[in-house]
């Protein structure tokens, strides 16, 4: 029998993974012409949303902005040395389209990582992060603080795609 620990952990994870994916589904139902049935997708993914929220309290897993971004590092480290390549590998092997993206998160992650470990260095001096634009690439998930580049240096794309966040 799970522990209400493993449960709140998969609760977490499957809550999580259905905001996720009805944010998904909100955006391709407005691009089929239906905006009410996006609205719908949106508020339930805001829904599970605070219960993905309420089972990551209820583990204790929410710190101090210092700890939350040591526990972001190691995630994003994680992702790009460990997770990502052999996935990438993988998909490269049987050629699946899940190498494109794939791709694009063992860059990005790392890119991620240095940002967090920016933001860590400045919370630790009892700082904020000096630079109020951060910009996001909306294919392969690249952030630049400041302003974003002629192209993204991941995916390619140009500036003018980029996202001010």
């Amino acid at each position: 029998m799970p522990t209400t620990e493993t449960n709140l952990k998969e609760a977490f994870s499957g809550e999580s993974q259905a905001n996720r994916k009805y944010l998904v589904f909100a955006r391709k139902a407005e691009q089929d012409g239906f905006p009410n049935v996006a609205r719908l997708f949106r508020t339930a993914a805001e829904a599970e949303a605070i219960h993905a929220t309420g089972h990551l309290s209820a583990l204790d897993m929410i710190g101090s902005t210092a700890e939350n971004l040591q526990v972001a590092i190691e995630g994003e480290v994680y992702e790009y040395t460990e997770m990502y390549p052999p996935m990438l590998e993988q998909a490269k092997v049987e050629n699946h389209k899940a190498k494109k993206m794939f791709g694009y998160a063992v860059k990005a992650e790392e890119v991620h990582a240095r940002l967090y470990r920016m933001a860590l260095e400045a919370v630790k001096q009892g700082k904020d992060l000096a630079e109020t634009n951060f910009y996001l690439c909306p294919i392969c998930g690249h952030i630049e603080l400041g302003t974003p580049p002629d192209t993204c240096p991941i995916c390619g794309v140009g500036k003018a795609q980029f996202v001010q966040v």
